[in-house]
């Protein structure tokens, strides 16, 4: 395979990455969770580009298993609650409807590209998802389609919960601010569920090794103060779950270089407490 073939071309290669991971997860002995329609969907270019992208991978893969538990948990909570209709949005290679315990009523709703949806409905066809589930091409980018399609949706459901795993990143502020602003809009719209970057991690997320092997789907979503930022658009966080909670909780280490590990070794309780809520996902709710 061509080496122009393996390397992540846009962001919905980046589907492709973290579905591998998932993939690899379900066939652990010890997994955290199964995916097993993960490797289906994955295919040769999700496993080629997860091999290009090994010198930062280990950390990614590490983060895609802890978010996957942290998200499923969230799902299940929010379902006991009240949530008749879920909207992924930017929903990539997910698999929920299909190996989640979910109520047959529940409307599960997908939205991304063509070329996402397209090959999931191809290979997905002959599999029975658990719960109503539609798939929608959209633009999020354009503002009057979005709002056609979230106020068609607003109309037909009574509670709604948002979905965007893995998206926010690759927004701009204005971007992130204008969806913000477009999910409080619609009335029923009551929880939203979205990553949790601290500060400290930007650093790393801008070296130059993870810049040049990103360039064709750069992270550009840097706000001074993450949870402050959707609160100035009417979203309050509710519940935030650490990634380096589940790590310890499932005995999971971090993957660091040997360095960090050493000074692991010597750091204070509260050094490792503050580093172990750096990343995460969060439950925001409308105000």
């Amino acid at each position: 395979m061509a080496e122009n073939q393996i390397k992540i071309e846009d962001v919905s290669d980046t589907a492709l990455w973290v579905a591998h991971y998932r993939s690899l997860e379900s066939e652990r002995s010890d997994a955290l969770f199964r995916d097993p329609l993960a490797k289906v969907l994955v295919g040769e270019r999700g496993q080629k580009i997860a091999e290009n992208m090994q010198d930062i991978g280990r950390y990614t893969q590490w983060a895609v298993v802890s978010r996957t538990v942290i998200i499923d948990k969230f799902i299940q909570s929010l379902i006991a609650e009240g949530v008749d209709t879920i909207l992924n949005l930017g929903a990539g290679l997910d698999t929920r409807p299909y190996r989640m315990n979910l109520p047959s009523t529940l409307n599960w709703i997908e939205v991304d590209y063509p070329k996402i949806i397209t090959l999931k409905n191809e290979r997905l066809k002959n599999e029975n998802p658990r719960c109503r589930l539609r798939r929608v091409t959209l633009d999020l980018a354009n503002e009057k389609e979005r709002t056609a399609f979230l106020s068609e949706v607003n109309q037909s459901s009574k509670k709604i919960l948002v979905l965007t795993e893995g998206v926010i990143p690759y927004l701009t502020q204005d971007q992130v601010r204008s969806l913000a602003e477009a999910l409080r809009a619609q009335s029923n719209i009551h929880y939203w569920i979205t990553e949790y970057f601290s500060p400290e991690v930007y650093k790393y997320l801008k070296r130059s090794l993870r810049t040049q092997k990103m360039k064709n789907a750069p992270f550009q979503f840097y706000p001074d103060d993450w949870t402050g930022f959707f609160e100035k658009s009417g979203w309050s966080p509710r519940e935030i779950r650490y990634s380096g909670e589940i790590a310890k909780a499932a005995a999971r280490e971090v993957p660091m270089p040997w360095y960090a590990a050493l000074f692991m070794l010597f750091a204070s309780k509260a050094i490792k407490e503050r580093l172990g809520k750096m990343t995460g996902y969060m439950i925001f709710e409308k105000r």
